[in-house]
């Protein structure tokens, strides 16, 4: 568990639970408790104890119960005292996990095969509880993203803020974008991964001279790209519900609540536009999925009809030459040609007419022309 007070100009890392329980709320700032699944479920009783005491209020049962459940999707709830933020990730996945974690909020794709990529990708919920100066984090395992932001806001505390254009979180729900926000960029930077292994696929199905076989593997993907667009989509949804909520917040006279009530909206409606630029890709590279697989097919189904065209062409150049030899061979005396000793050369040359005319005819009809590719 790791403790961080921060303020407007400076933010420090306290030591353990029972001292910021016994110290209270810093005059001037808030409180980041950030915690793992285990932690948190380990040190319940003192966590609810803390935030009696801190906030006047400890998290409901069906809360915690969110917080710790690895299935749920994003969603929003609030209280009288505070609101509940459950966010599912898309980061690298680790390779540890705690409590079946990483096993149980895998994309389909980690057990079956499918691309690299998409095995990697984690897509475990992030909890958070927001106070008016308590911001409590429930994480995964070995969470890549609370690392990431602490480092990054311990950074700016040991150096000038100006000089290096950062600026602390305002109060606890500030925080909590910025961590949302973090997580989502997470995923814009695999993209390009994703998309050079699924444009790999696309040129193989379009390729007449390959074997596409991999059947499995892009199935499993269609399958994770249908996942990850859901997730997506709560993960909207759950933002989007937030900015409502924001909305019915009671008015305050005060010009600086004011203003970073609107920083707060503007930073929620940034989230949501990165969000919408995840749910536009995944479904994009859904789309071009599913594309690539019709195409496949189509063309399979297009070099079919000129195989069956060619060999029907020749078939049919062929009837009138078999038709011809069949009559001459039948058991009768008396045919035209039969006893001549030019009746052989009248019929080769007739079947060769024949055959040249069809040829010709079938040509210009392009009926066994080559298709250009």
């Amino acid at each position: 568990m790791r403790i961080f007070q921060i303020q407007s100009t400076a933010a420090s890392e306290g030591e353990d639970l029972a001292r910021l329980i016994d110290q209270g709320l810093p005059e001037t700032g808030f409180v980041w408790i950030s915690c793992t699944s285990d932690q948190f479920e380990a040190q319940l009783p003192a966590i609810q104890q803390g935030l009696l005491q801190l906030c006047g209020q400890p998290l409901l049962d069906l809360h915690v119960s969110d917080l710790l459940n690895p299935q749920l999707p994003s969603h929003y709830d609030y209280t009288s005292q505070y609101d509940i933020v459950v966010f599912r990730r898309l980061a690298a996945a680790s390779t540890k996990s705690s409590r079946g974690e990483q096993a149980s909020s895998s994309i389909p794709a980690a057990s079956k095969g499918g691309p690299p990529i998409l095995r990697r990708i984690d897509t475990s919920p992030v909890g958070f509880a927001v106070f008016d100066r308590v911001l409590l984090t429930v994480h995964p395992a070995e969470c890549l993203v609370r690392d990431t932001y602490a480092s990054k806001l311990m950074q700016a505390a040991s150096t000038d803020v100006r000089s290096i254009g950062t600026r602390f979180p305002n109060n606890p729900a500030d925080l909590m974008l910025r961590i949302v926000n973090l997580m989502v960029d997470g995923y814009l930077a695999l993209r390009r991964e994703l998309t050079h292994q699924l444009d790999h696929w696309q040129t193989e199905l379009l390729n007449p001279k390959a074997r596409f076989a991999n059947w499995s593997a892009l199935l499993d993907a269609r399958l994770a790209l249908h996942q990850l667009d859901e997730i997506c989509e709560d993960q909207r949804s759950c933002i989007q519900d937030w900015i409502e909520a924001i909305k019915t917040w009671p008015e305050t006279d005060r010009p600086g609540e004011a203003r970073e009530r609107e920083l707060l909206q503007v930073r929620s409606r940034d989230v949501l536009e990165h969000i919408e630029r995840v749910v536009h890709h995944v479904q994009r590279l859904e789309q071009s999925a599913e594309t690539a697989v019709q195409m496949h097919f189509s063309a399979q189904s297009h070099r079919t009809n000129d195989i069956m065209r060619t060999l029907t062409s020749l078939t049919a150049i062929f009837l009138p030459l078999n038709l011809i030899a069949a009559i001459f061979g039948m058991n009768f005396d008396s045919i035209p040609l039969l006893h001549l000793h030019s009746g052989f050369w009248w019929a080769m040359g007739s079947m060769l007419v024949i055959a040249g005319t069809l040829s010709l005819v079938f040509w210009r009809k392009r009926y066994i022309s080559r298709t250009s590719r």
